[in-house]
Order: C-alpha cells, then sequence, then structure tokens
C-alpha cells in the first residue's frame, strides 16, 4: 500500500516542485528588477545632487552679476570724465578733484578685480572673437588685416569666463579684391573669357 502511495504521491510532488521552482524564478527576476530599479533610483538622486551642487556654485559664483552689470555704467562715466580732464590743470582744487575721480575710478577697478570681474579691452589688431567682442562698426585699414580689431569704443566685461557686457569695437574691413572671382570685361568684350574662380 505504501508503495502505491508513494507512486500516486509522485506526479503530485513534481507538480508541486515545478509550481515551486516556477515561483523562485518569478521571485528571482522580480527580485533582479527591484535592484536595478533601485540603482536606477539611487543614480539619479546623485545626478540630482550634484546638479544641485553645480547650480548652487553657480548661484554663488555669479550672485553678483546683476550688481557688476550695473556698476559697469559707472565705471564707464568715470573713465569718460578722465578723459575729458585738460592736460594743464593750475587750479590746485581741480587737481584734488580729478585726483579724486582717479582714486575713485581705481577703488571700483581693484573691487571689479576681487570680485573676479575683468575687463576685455582688445588691443589693436587682436583677432575679432564674437565671444567677448561685439563689432559696433567696419571701416577699411591698412594698418591691421580684415576682421581684425581696429579701435575699442567701451570696454566689455567678464566675470569667471563668462561675458558681462562685450566689448564694443571698430572692426577692419576685409577687403574684396577685385581680381577675385570678379568678372573681368578687359580687352575681350565678346564675353569668350570665363572666370573659374568662383
Amino acid at each position: 500500500m505504501s508503495e502505491e502511495h508513494t507512486e500516486q504521491d509522485a506526479p503530485f510532488a513534481n507538480d508541486a516542485i515545478d509550481t515551486l521552482n516556477a515561483a523562485l524564478e518569478q521571485l528571482q527576476a522580480e527580485n533582479a528588477a527591484l535592484k536595478e530599479q533601485a540603482l536606477r533610483y539611487a543614480a539619479e538622486a546623485e545626478n540630482v545632487k550634484r546638479r544641485a551642487e553645480r547650480e548652487m556654485n553657480d548661484a554663488r559664483a555669479y550672485a553678483i552679476q546683476r550688481f557688476s552689470r550695473d556698476l559697469l555704467g559707472v565705471a564707464d562715466v568715470l573713465q569718460r570724465a578722465l578723459q575729458a580732464v585738460p592736460a594743464q590743470i593750475e587750479d590746485p582744487a581741480f587737481k584734488n578733484f580729478v585726483s579724486g575721480i582717479e582714486m575713485t575710478e581705481k577703488e571700483l577697478a581693484g573691487a571689479f578685480e576681487k570680485n573676479g570681474v575683468k575687463k576685455i579691452a582688445p588691443l589693436k589688431g587682436d583677432k575679432f572673437d564674437p565671444n567677448f567682442h561685439q563689432a559696433v562698426m567696419e571701416q577699411p585699414s591698412t594698418e591691421v588685416e580684415g576682421g581684425s580689431v581696429l579701435m575699442v569704443m567701451q570696454a566689455g566685461y567678464e566675470l569667471f569666463g563668462r561675458t558681462i557686457r562685450p566689448a564694443m569695437v571698430v572692426t577692419a574691413a576685409k577687403a574684396a579684391s577685385a581680381a577675385n572671382g570678379a568678372y573681368n570685361g578687359g580687352d575681350n568684350a565678346s564675353g569668350g573669357t570665363i572666370n573659374t574662380q568662383a
């Protein structure tokens, strides 16, 4: 009798083992999926943390950007005032007034420098850089090559490499050569010659 019982129970035992194995595989797959999801969430949390730190650092670094941009007008007015001072000053009171303006301008420039605001003042002949310069006008020039800075009309400023205000410059015009790519009628008025350099 016990042999009959064992033979009859064997299919049930195999079914139970198969069911348990299938359930185990399903649980292992769910476990792996949940581990992967947990790792993704941890990576996302780390990315959010890094992004927040970077934005906070940028906010700290560039918090004075608007304030310094407002002060650029003051620096411009002080520079224009100093440029308008005559070469020879005889009145001692006026000399003291001018020296006070010079000291104020130097103090403002020092405050800018201390807080990371740097002046952008390209020299004559420097290559035009649209990231730091704004071309206000273009003039023909034989002194510098075309596309270079000819004159600075207003200095620009940058804060930690970020342009607050581009320098307003006059650039040298790029000379267009009459022989390069242009039709040359010359002696042959019939149009027999074709310029293929274009």
